[in-house]
């Protein structure tokens, strides 16, 4: 989340770093919603892995929006088992800045989450936002199951649509099943309500998505 030259190619699965089989503390509620940060999470919500650039200031977008039960920050997409956040910050990691998100069906849906994604940051930028460069700020979705891919890759053809007639180029967002999701460090969670003075990277294009705006 700071301006230092990092790695823009993906690390191998055979270059990775090992980890560890320790994982990182949670802490028991959330800053700002009061409510688990992590499982188990009561019957009925669904939850969204996604990652756009630093995630101090992308969870702040999720814990703000309407029908979302938590959030957290964290590290999705890479080889790393548990890695800490200067692991993730050397690029040998693998892992993407992620942000988990669970939310409640019956008050907004999934399209409404993306849109949320897609409107808040840049995604046709590789593995960097803005000034923020290296693999681990790169645009990601991470689907849970077919459902939610079918709604991931229509989400991003619609919002291609819209970033081209825009004048932007073609959308690098990572589309993949959801593989682990290892929690950040606890001072990382809910970092912008502790210190509201803290850097928030994240701009988007000023593009409208197209999807999401009818919820559940």
């Amino acid at each position: 989340m700071f301006l230092f030259s990092k790695p823009t190619a993906m690390v191998t699965p055979d270059e990775a770093l090992p980890g560890r089989d320790e994982a990182m503390p949670v802490p028991g509620a959330h800053e700002v919603l009061g409510t688990p940060i992590a499982p188990p999470f009561p019957d009925g919500l669904e939850q969204a892995v996604v990652a756009l650039g630093c995630f101090w200031g992308a969870e702040r977008v999720f814990w703000q929006a309407p029908g979302v039960y938590t959030t957290a920050v964290g590290y999705a997409g890479g080889f790393t088992k548990n890695p800490t956040y200067e692991e993730v910050c050397s690029g040998r990691t693998g892992h993407a800045e992620a942000v988990l998100v669970v939310f409640d069906p019956q008050q907004t849906s999934y399209e409404e989450i993306l849109r949320l994604f897609w409107e808040s940051h840049d995604p046709t930028q590789g593995m960097r936002q803005g000034n923020d460069t290296g693999t681990q700020y790169r645009s990601a979705i991470y689907w849970a199951d077919d459902a939610q891919r079918a709604v991931a890759e229509a989400s991003r053809d619609g919002f291609q649509a819209e970033l081209g007639r825009a004048g932007y180029g073609e959308i690098t967002t990572e589309l993949a099943g959801a593989g682990p999701f290892y929690y950040a460090e606890p001072y990382h969670q809910q970092y912008l309500s502790k210190n509201p003075n803290g850097y928030c990277g994240l701009a988007g294009t000023g593009v409208a998505c197209p999807i999401g705006l009818k919820t559940a």
